[in-house]
């Protein structure tokens, strides 16, 4: 129990986070954005590197891979089929490192082929990319992004 509780707290302080950072179209509030009580109670919109590492570790979720083998990756996943990528490699290293969490919960293999084609989507493939195409992702993500799992 205490270790789904310890994963649990883990995830949702890394969701939190995450939600709570910004992008460059859609700034996080600051506290000065926010007015009374709720300024007051300002969730802070960063996390140190560490502590981001230790959330992603607990939920089960791998680093960033390093360049080359991001490279690697994207290369991989090219070889497959160049829309699996369609240009948005950020995109495809996110939904990978999604995958390796499923592959450490340890999800049987159907199960895994049925989220990486709901996770690889592309718009001229909606719905994923098929089984085939599915088990080479897999193996591809496993291989590059979570070799440990």
């Amino acid at each position: 129990m205490r270790i789904k509780t310890t994963s649990l707290i883990a995830t949702t302080t890394l969701a939190i986070a995450l939600t709570a950072c910004g992008t460059a179209d859609n700034p996080p509030a600051t506290p000065s954005d926010k007015g009374g009580a709720e300024a007051a109670t300002a969730i802070p919109t960063t996390l140190s590197p560490d502590a981001k590492a230790s959330a992603r570790a607990a939920a089960g979720i791998p680093a960033d891979p390093d360049t080359a083998t991001a490279a690697a990756y994207i290369a991989d996943l090219d070889a497959i089929d160049k829309d699996i990528v369609h240009g948005k490699e950020e995109k495809a290293i996110s939904r990978g490192l999604n995958q390796c969490r499923s592959i450490k919960d340890g999800k049987d293999r159907a199960k895994l082929i049925e989220l990486t084609n709901s996770r690889f989507s592309s718009p001229n493939h909606p719905d994923g990319h098929g089984l085939t195409k599915a088990e080479k992702i897999i193996d591809v993500v496993h291989k590059r992004l979570c070799p440990g799992f």
